[in-house]
């Protein structure tokens, strides 16, 4: 089965917001690639983007949540323009907790954690840099794997 691989745009600040991302779900970066190491006389960069993340990979279980800073020649990225979320399914609700209580702090909860009417053990947020997550146990459909 293909593994879904959220990639984030971010406004100059992905490398703080993965260093926050790692001191949640854990883990070494795969890769961190700045601009400057893709600097060509085809591709210039400017100075105040040199250090700015060209990419970044945190493997999350058999996933890995990408991203980059978006070069102020391309625009500014909003990541508060849409209200596509990333979802993680966990493993137990000790580990939604703690994912949730994590990832959230300096947010906005939308719906803390709770046992939702369809019956998983639900809850939904904006982390402090703007993007939106579900987080999401069922016991039910784990059963099932």
């Amino acid at each position: 089965m293909a593994l879904i691989n959220p990639h984030i745009n971010f406004n100059g600040n992905a490398e703080e917001a993965f260093t926050f991302y790692k001191s949640v779900f854990g883990g070494e970066f795969a890769m961190i690639m700045r601009f400057k190491d893709m600097e060509s006389p085809e591709f210039p960069v400017a100075d105040h983007e040199a250090n700015k993340i060209m990419h970044i990979a945190l493997p999350i279980g058999q996933n890995v949540l990408m991203a980059n800073d978006v070069p102020e020649s391309m625009g500014r990225t909003n990541e508060n323009e849409n209200r596509s979320k990333i979802a993680i399914s966990a493993e137990s609700r000790e580990e939604a907790d703690q994912l949730f209580n994590g990832l959230s702090v300096g947010g906005i909860v939308e719906m803390p954690m709770e046992d939702s009417p369809w019956g998983s053990y639900f809850g939904m947020f904006r982390d402090k840099y703007g993007i939106e997550w579900m987080i999401d146990f069922d016991q039910k459909y784990k059963e099932k794997l």
